[in-house]
């Protein structure tokens, strides 16, 4: 979710929102147009581009009205602003017109960061919109929005719905909407794999998870499915690694509490738990057997072998055979 200063409160006579996540660039913005509209119905909302601020515009749009109207303006790439309007934003902070709040979106690094510096040093309240690139930040926000809306969801669930969906924020708010619309109860992994049948079980982490447990079969449909759906070689190779990584750094671990082993080897809890079911039949040579036949895997979908489709296979089975080692 969007990270907001101290300043906490939407009516601030300035917003910035910095970053490059178009969602939430536009909750920041919905937030403040809606506790402008909660304070005064009729409030006026102006949603500008740079190419819309000429000099004098923005003090045309913050003149005070006879009738003490509520206003929100809101500047779009704000760091696209001309070098005129800038200065005319800069001299706003210094004095702000009351019932009047400032909105501006700016992506963030070093094109018009004098404008951010000005607005940060002015006391301009900040909601951090960026980019969220890694999967942690995807998880907690799938639980953000869960825990939003008023409904709790497993750890798996949200980490399945991460898998099914993808890195798009719009989609993953979305499949949130639509189950927390149409389940009652706690939401489980297995209500997430009902509601996301395709793209769940096309994803590559449902190919190594199959693979790690032992279940070459239910792998190599999985891994087929993946293909099919268009899943790149290389993010089902990477997802192979990460799992067989997993089994072989826990298995290497010092026994322990969830949270603790969670800090050591840099899993949240909930994965420590699943990788210890998953590592039952597995020995450190299988291990090594497993983390070989991936990288010869990896190597053939990156061009070094002439049918990439045949060389997941023969990874995926070598991975499920490591994994039965112990149990024979």
């Amino acid at each position: 979710m969007a990270r907001k200063n101290a300043n906490d409160n939407p009516l601030a006579p300035v917003t910035v929102a910095v970053g490059q996540e178009d969602l939430l660039l536009d909750r920041a913005v919905q937030e403040v147009v809606a506790a402008a509209r909660a304070a005064d119905a009729d409030t006026d909302v102006r949603d500008l581009t740079p190419d819309q601020l000429s000099p004098g515009t923005l003090a045309e749009l913050t003149s005070p009205s006879l009738f003490a109207e509520r206003k929100v303006v809101v500047v779009r790439s704000a760091q696209d602003l001309s070098a005129d309007t800038v200065k005319d934003v800069k001299g706003y902070f210094g004095a702000p017109v009351d019932e009047i709040t400032l909105v501006l979106l700016h992506a963030g690094g070093a094109k018009g960061k004098g404008l951010l510096d000005a607005a940060r040093k002015a006391g301009a309240r900040e909601v951090a919109c960026a980019k969220m690139t890694k999967p942690a930040d995807r998880l907690a926000f799938v639980r953000g929005e869960f825990r939003g809306l008023g409904r709790s969801a497993t750890p798996e669930a949200c980490q399945a719905l991460v898998d099914a969906i993808g890195s798009d924020l719009r989609e993953l708010a979305s499949a949130v909407s639509q189950l927390v619309a149409d389940v009652e109860g706690t939401i489980d992994e297995a209500v997430v794999g009902r509601y996301y049948t395709g793209r769940a079980e096309a994803s590559s982490f449902t190919v190594a998870d199959r693979a790690v447990e032992g279940r070459a079969a239910e792998a190599l449909e999985a891994l087929r499915w993946s293909l099919a759906t268009g899943v790149a070689p290389v993010m089902i190779t990477s997802a192979l690694a990460q799992g067989v990584r997993a089994i072989g750094k826990l298995s290497s671990a010092r026994g322990g509490r969830p949270a603790d082993l969670a800090r050591e080897l840099g899993m949240p809890p909930w994965k420590i738990d699943r990788v210890r079911q998953q590592m039952r039949g597995w020995t450190p040579d299988g291990v090594a057997v497993a983390l070989a036949a991936v990288a010869e895997a990896d190597a053939g979908v990156k061009g070094g072998g002439d049918d990439p489709e045949y060389a997941l296979e023969k990874a995926v089975v070598a991975v499920a055979r490591a994994a039965r080692a112990r149990r024979g």
